[in-house]
């Protein structure tokens, strides 16, 4: 959790095929983007996540998950795979509980304050607001009001020019997809590298300014 917070952007991955899935994530972590979502869709999804770890386990910035996991079968088919963190579309209380019991990040998907309590009540860990491009980045305040501890997330319609809202409005993160990968779409590879050169610069340019306007309000 803390390296994902750290690092303040998962790269969505969703392949056409096993090996395309595999070249996005080598792309995205080639610009820096280096925890990976390697969603469900794609298939032989546990493989991709295998293989990926395999490749990437001596770099301890890289951080291999899953996503678009729906049910509890799938998140241990994929923790068995090697996965450390599992993101769903929606709130599935027996996947969390299995997260919790292989100490896997739970990352459930969630549109209101009141599902977002469920979630938190079932022991999930990062709370994924989905979709985000519906709700946008003042539903954070909402659910920070009634509950200031849940650590949030906005997936879907998070793009560059976006990610400073959704810092600033409080997500310990953001998860990116079609804006960051979509160039592997016509085969560019080099296009997601570099889109995900972007997205960390333009994380870190929020991060810094968050840094500046604690230490104003602090000293």
């Amino acid at each position: 959790m803390q390296k994902i917070s750290n690092q303040g952007i998962i790269a969505v991955v969703r392949g056409q095929t096993l090996e395309e899935g595999l070249k996005i994530a080598d792309a995205c972590i080639a610009g820096g983007v280096k925890v990976i979502e390697m969603t469900f869709t794609t298939p032989l999804a546990h493989e991709a996540i295998a293989k990926l770890q395999r490749k990437y386990q001596k770099d301890e910035e890289v951080i291999i998950g899953a996503g678009t996991v729906l049910e509890a079968t799938t998140a241990r088919l994929a923790i068995l795979a090697g996965a450390r963190f599992i993101v769903s579309p929606a709130f599935d209380e027996e996947t969390i509980r299995l997260c919790n019991l292989y100490r896997v990040v739970s990352c459930p998907g969630v549109m209101t304050p009141g599902e977002a309590a469920k979630a938190l009540a079932a022991g999930a860990d990062i709370i994924k607001i989905f979709p985000g491009d519906i709700v946008g980045p003042k539903i954070i305040k909402d659910i920070h009001g009634p509950l200031p501890q849940a650590m949030l997330m906005p997936s879907g319609g998070v793009a560059v020019d976006n990610v400073a809202d959704w810092l600033r409005a409080g997500c310990v993160a953001v998860s990116a997809g079609g804006s960051l990968t979509k160039t592997a779409k016509s085969g560019d590879y080099a296009g997601v590298t570099a889109m995900a050169q972007k997205f960390i610069e333009a994380v870190r340019r929020a991060k810094n300014e968050l840094h500046k306007q604690f230490h104003i309000r602090t000293a």
